[in-house]
């Protein structure tokens, strides 16, 4: 209940607030919302198979967004950033429709 209850305040917060991103962080943000979701949807199919840990969930949350990070970065630097971010997305996005697929199959045991 704790987490629903942040999570409502944080984005009433983000809301009101309308934070502007920096111009040096745009490219990254997207990246890492999508590593992020990842690492959710991964924390949702842990919970459903009973093998969730919450200290594995952390790591993996903080690792995929600085890993995706990292990535977006280097490409940036090599003169290559878009085709690197679009691998990133391909990639997590495949993973976040695996976990997608085991939640619902989870869900309607279908």
């Amino acid at each position: 209940m704790i987490a629903v209850l942040g999570l409502v305040v944080g984005v009433v917060i983000g809301l009101l607030v309308a934070p502007d991103v920096p111009d040096w962080a745009q490219p990254y943000l997207p990246i890492a919302v999508v590593a992020a979701l990842d690492a959710v949807f991964g924390a949702l199919r842990a919970f459903l198979d009973g093998i969730f840990d919450d200290k594995v969930f952390v790591v993996s949350f903080v690792s995929n967004v600085l890993i995706a990070a990292l990535i977006v970065y280097l490409g940036d630097q090599l003169g290559v950033g878009s085709q690197l971010s679009t691998g990133v997305v391909v990639v997590l996005g495949i993973r976040i429709f695996t976990n997608m697929a085991a939640i619902r199959r989870h869900i309607f045991r279908a």
